[in-house]
């Protein structure tokens, strides 16, 4: 039986640190479908810090987009940047 990536009922507002950077990276992979292997997820409190690479610059608003959307995250910082091959 596989593991599921994100479940909205797993959501509480007060997750912080490491337990919220899981759930961002998660739920980045659940609803932007972004390959999410080249991206870091770190929070601060409730200040979520994107860095790494995605693959174009649609995927950099997607995600930005996603992680300011789980619940408990207040500020995304997007260091994210394009891998140019």
């Amino acid at each position: 039986m596989h593991k599921q990536i994100y479940v909205h009922e797993d959501d509480h507002p007060d997750l912080t640190g490491d337990e919220l950077a899981e759930k961002v990276l998660r739920y980045i992979q659940y609803s932007a479908l972004i390959d999410t292997s080249g991206l870091s997820v770190m929070a601060i409190g409730r200040t979520v810090v994107l860095s790494g690479y995605v693959s174009c610059e649609t995927e950099l608003g997607c995600a930005e987009e996603a992680a300011a959307s789980v619940i408990g995250v207040h500020l995304v910082e997007n260091r994210l940047e394009v891998r140019t091959h």
